[in-house]
């Protein structure tokens, strides 16, 4: 049998990270299992067994923190929202044509990589940090597509404790979540800088906030994102003051096992679409426009490839052909997405910085769809 070579990279990557999270498995017990990974849709694209167990089940299992502002959080009325609540919802469009299509699982920071390793979510889109050890094969065996929020370690304080600087903590307690980047960051910035301190450890990120407004602690720190979004929620918001110390890079990034690189490519390149169409100009309002212009303008390559005109971008992804179209439809850009979250049309009014798009001088970037 000639093997297409969208399913002969898929096999030999397959087989590759396989066999180092299986190095005792002899390969022809291995080989079924690569064969139905990678095994060629109906369609003559490439699909992967994780996105056949989503089809099949008719809907995606998306693990999110679902307590915080601007990014998860579930309404009164039981709806989620947020930025990663978006992300899942662009995946859900693509696969089904319908964000409507997720299934959302409350994690905890403790509880988040062994859910996505077991199976039990498909995707985690949940704060999470892409690292070294999070993405390598001996570590968490993660695969990351492109971070959607590049964001830093902050500390937040009661403004009217005069706390202005990291030095001022000296000998003081400080709220921090366990199993996170953030409880690493802070003892190692802490210890560059000769500052003692208290680290005050819990096991969610609920346990750690209210420990916080408790009097528990003089100081709570994690993401500056979340940071803000919490303080959105607390009685008194203007009670609370974030320090002007960034105390690390975090780069917040949906990631899925990367057992399955058929399905990884998925997410990777729905995200991408994200980017791609805001910087195209493409909106949840005039997408149906731009795909009547693409059709009845044939000069207009680049647009038709990316809006699924001509070409076979969905099928080498596993995904139908007018994926692109599905998604911004269902969620609107990158940019839509971060102005109604955590932007000005929210109640965090973050500034976009870094999060601005390559041409205004951001990092939000999509490789070429070529």
């Amino acid at each position: 049998m000639r093997l297409s070579n969208p399913y002969m990279r898929c096999l030999l990557t397959t087989l590759s990270q396989a066999t180092t999270r299986a190095r005792r498995a002899a390969p022809l017990v291995l080989l079924p299992f690569l064969l139905a990974a990678c095994a060629p849709d109906g369609g003559g694209g490439v699909q992967s067994s994780k996105m056949a167990t989503i089809k099949s089940r008719g809907k995606l299992i998306c693990g999110v923190d679902g307590s915080l502002p601007g990014f998860s959080f579930v309404g009164p009325d039981g709806r989620y929202s947020g930025l990663d609540v978006d992300v899942c919802k662009a995946m859900a469009a693509a696969l089904f044509g319908d964000p409507g299509k997720v299934e959302y699982r409350n994690l905890n920071s403790s509880e988040r990589f062994a859910a996505l390793a077991s199976g039990e979510v498909d995707l985690l889109s949940r704060n999470t940090t892409m690292t070294l050890s999070r993405d390598a094969a001996g570590g968490n065996a993660l695969s990351f597509a492109p971070p959607t929020f590049y964001d830093g370690q902050g500390v937040m304080v009661p403004t009217a404790s005069g706390i202005k600087t990291l030095k001022d903590l000296a000998g003081k307690p400080i709220c921090v979540e366990s199993g996170t980047t953030t409880e690493l960051n802070l003892a190692d910035r802490m210890r560059e800088q000769n500052i003692p301190y208290t680290p005050l450890k819990f096991q969610t990120g609920d346990q750690t906030y209210a420990a916080y407004l408790q009097g528990r602690c003089v100081a709570v720190t994690s993401d500056r994102s979340q940071l803000a979004g919490k303080r959105s929620s607390f009685p008194t918001p203007d009670a609370h003051t974030l320090l002007p110390d960034v105390m690390s890079k975090e780069p917040l990034t949906p990631a899925t096992v990367n057992a399955d690189p058929v399905w990884a490519d998925a997410v990777r390149w729905t995200v991408n679409t994200l980017f791609q169409a805001e910087e195209l100009g493409i909106t949840q309002a005039n997408i149906a426009a731009k795909v009547a212009e693409a059709k009845s303008k044939t000069n207009e390559a680049d647009l038709r490839r990316f809006l699924g005109v001509e070409g076979e971008f969905g099928k080498q992804l596993g995904l139908p052909t007018d994926f692109v179209p599905k998604i911004i439809g269902a969620v609107g850009n990158y940019g839509e997405i971060f102005d109604r979250n955590v932007g000005p049309g929210s109640r965090l009014k973050l500034d976009r910085g870094v999060n601005k798009q390559w041409k205004e001088g951001g990092l939000i970037y999509s490789p070429p769809f070529r």
